[in-house]
């Protein structure tokens, strides 16, 4: 943050609608309108009319081709010259190559020496250059600074840059066209990019819908911080959501309490019972992280019956290999 003329520290920028609706012109021909999916089987479950919006059917599997995509086709013409550099053991990394690709500039991604094989080769896939690092925030960051010195390559961070919020806010602004009835949004939260440009879009869309916020109780940073109104590092922790493991920043936290109704966690038992419900019920693939906010709703830490619900899908990889309930 830099201080304004007061001295006081400014606030992190955030996008407003009209950059959202911006993004989703800029993204367009490089990522997928995806579908609004509903299932009878699983409203009888929760008590609600449920709409599914489908980013595990997006570019890369995830929600993330959108931010990176915006993010990428911002730069000026200078400063793609010189490649993109991010940090990311997961969907980020892939995104950005995949975004990188279609702008045809360099991209670097750096990864814990940990990162499933599978995470690996979808980034290697796109054409990024893998750096390897200690799995610590630390590491990952100096690593990306090392990148930079040595490229000049533009740093996108994976939740923490105006431009990805803005495009992550796209998936809600299709989702309040494609499923116009709906009086609620949920959206995962690990850094709190998508719940961001979630919550910023849907409550400058239309007045009267609410947004909520969905985390592991074993990841339940985001909960904590929204209810004290200060960033709450999240511990070492183990979660099978693994995309939501991840602390809120400055710029996030100020966009959750300004635009999100509030927060609901839910456990282990209720994600794994969540993915395979959707697996079986709607004949699709969802990752553990995009089960919580259907979690939530199982367990009643969200409780909204009788409403129409849009729910944020926010991605499908899932290693095939290693199955949760095979374990």
């Amino acid at each position: 943050m830099m201080p304004d003329d007061t001295g006081a520290a400014a606030a992190p920028a955030l996008p407003d609608l009209a950059a959202i609706r911006a993004a989703h012109v800029r993204i367009g021909p490089h990522v997928h309108r995806t579908p609004v999916l509903t299932c009878a089987a699983i409203d009888a479950e929760v008590g609600a009319r449920l709409f599914f919006k489908c980013e595990n059917f997006q570019r890369v599997g995830a929600f993330k081709a959108r931010g990176a995509c915006n993010a990428v086709f911002s730069l000026t013409d200078d400063e793609a010259a010189r490649g993109v550099v991010t940090h990311s053991s997961g969907n980020h990394g892939a995104a950005l190559a995949y975004a990188a690709r279609r702008r045809g500039i360099a991209a670097w991604v750096v990864m814990p020496d940990n990162a499933p094989k599978v995470k690996q080769e979808n980034v290697r896939r796109f054409g990024a250059t893998i750096r390897f690092c200690p799995a610590t925030v630390v590491a990952r960051e100096t690593a990306c600074a090392e990148i930079q010195r040595e490229t000049g390559a533009t740093l996108i961070h994976p939740f923490d840059d105006a431009r990805v919020i803005a495009g992550q806010g796209t998936a809600a602004l299709e989702l309040v066209e494609q499923a116009p009835e709906i009086d609620a949004v949920i959206a995962p939260c690990g850094g709190g990019g998508l719940l961001s440009g979630t919550a910023i879009t849907v409550t400058s869309s239309r007045a009267g819908i609410e947004v909520f916020g969905a985390e592991p109780a074993n990841a339940g940073d985001a909960a904590a911080s929204f209810a004290s109104g200060r960033i709450e590092p999240l511990p070492p922790t183990t979660t099978i959501a693994d995309g939501l493991r991840t602390t809120l920043s400055p710029r996030t936290l100020g966009a959750i309490r300004a635009h999100v109704t509030a927060f609901g966690i839910c456990s282990e038992d209720a994600i794994l019972r969540a993915m395979r419900m959707t697996w079986e019920r709607m004949k699709i693939v969802v990752e553990p992280s995009a089960a919580v906010p259907l979690a939530c709703l199982l367990e009643r830490s969200l409780d909204l019956a009788d409403r129409r619900v849009g729910v944020i899908v926010s991605g499908g990889n899932v290693d095939l290999d290693r199955l949760p309930w095979q374990t």
